[in-house]
């Protein structure tokens, strides 16, 4: 055989190797990864989109109760006080929010939004310091715009990865543009999943939408929107305030998702903001205290319970008084439950 013809032969053998696992080889070949990592990156894409990865989960396996930091935004404090002063009333696990770019109040301390810029082992650092861990971290993109979005996202679950967690979550812009009918947003929708999807399986974090906007807080809506990308990453950050806001049925929404739960946003909702705004939003920032509003708990974590849910309920409220309330009135709910705590 001429050596054009050997030539050919391997050029058409390299074909048939996909782009990125030959990419993979190539380096290897080179001396710059083990050929065990290369072979461990070619085939884990294709394994991730096969695998039914297990949920994440408390590190006892079992339920257990988390802050997410808005908890403090009102009062003007950063990210470090909030993390310590989660800690200081009892709670083990916080869910940090991170932004792209760099933000002048959170570099001043007035704020506990985070850049993604942020070293992640001074994230780390911190969460060791105050002796918790991170549930989920907010980098919330937007499904409904497929470069920013995907951008956004794609930075998030890396930074999640890097920090330790295995959830992010994301949701769609609460007022989308006046000219995209259903139709375009589900189309764009699908080609935001598919992207980040990939960015999931490469590096085992899951994407938990929320029920935030017009696509994602109806039954119906969200369901459809499960259905876009077949993908075991894509999975649901439930919560039932927002649920409740936008006119559904928190327990039916529930009941819709069970099997795809991977987080949980405890947020519960006053008489005053239900008799305000239910049916006029599809979602709230943050919510009352646990147990002061009109989410039956007892309902909620039973249902999860029975569901074999061992994730974190992670608290949406808007002060420390509040969180300490939450703590001990969710802590009460487990308890009563029978799920150790």
């Amino acid at each position: 055989m001429s050596t054009t013809d050997q030539r050919q032969q391997a050029f058409a053998a390299q074909q048939l190797i996909p782009r990125r696992n030959l990419l993979a080889a190539t380096v290897a070949s080179a001396g710059l990864i083990s050929a065990g990592a290369a072979a461990a990156q070619s085939v884990a894409p294709a394994a991730s989109a096969q695998a039914q990865p297990a949920a994440p989960a408390d590190a006892n396996g079992r339920m257990a109760i988390g802050l997410n930091m808005e908890y403090i935004r009102h009062a003007d404090k950063s990210l470090a006080y909030g993390i310590k002063a989660a800690a200081k009333i009892g709670y083990k696990y916080v869910e940090p929010c991170f932004l792209m770019g760099q933000c002048l109040l959170s570099i001043g301390q007035y704020c506990h939004v985070t850049s993604l810029d942020t070293d992640p082992k001074k994230i780390r650092d911190m969460c060791a310091e105050a002796g918790v861990k991170i549930s989920a971290l907010s980098s919330h993109s937007d499904l409904l715009d497929p470069e920013f979005g995907v951008l956004y996202a794609r930075r998030g679950i890396r930074y999640a990865k890097a920090v330790g967690t295995n959830v992010v979550q994301i949701t769609e812009n609460m007022y989308p543009p006046k000219w995209m009918t259903e139709k375009d947003a589900y189309d764009t929708m699908k080609i935001t999943l598919r992207a980040i999807a990939e960015t999931c399986a490469e590096n085992g974090v899951y994407l938990g939408v929320e029920q935030h906007g017009p696509y994602t807080s109806k039954i119906e809506r969200l369901t459809r929107l499960l259905e876009l990308v077949d993908s075991p990453w894509i999975r649901v950050n439930y919560d039932c305030g927002n649920t409740f806001l936008s006119g559904e049925d928190p327990y039916n929404m529930l009941e819709a998702v069970i099997d795809k739960v991977v987080h949980v946003h405890a947020k519960d909702i006053s008489m005053q903001q239900a008799d305000a705004e239910r049916g006029k939003v599809t979602g709230t920032a943050v919510g009352c205290a646990c147990g002061d509003g009109v989410i039956d708990w007892h309902r909620i974590v039973g249902r999860l319970k029975k569901a074999g849910f061992t994730g974190i309920l992670s608290v949406e409220c808007g002060t420390e008084e509040q969180a300490v309330r939450s703590l001990s009135y969710l802590s009460k709910v487990l308890k009563e439950l029978d799920i150790p705590t």
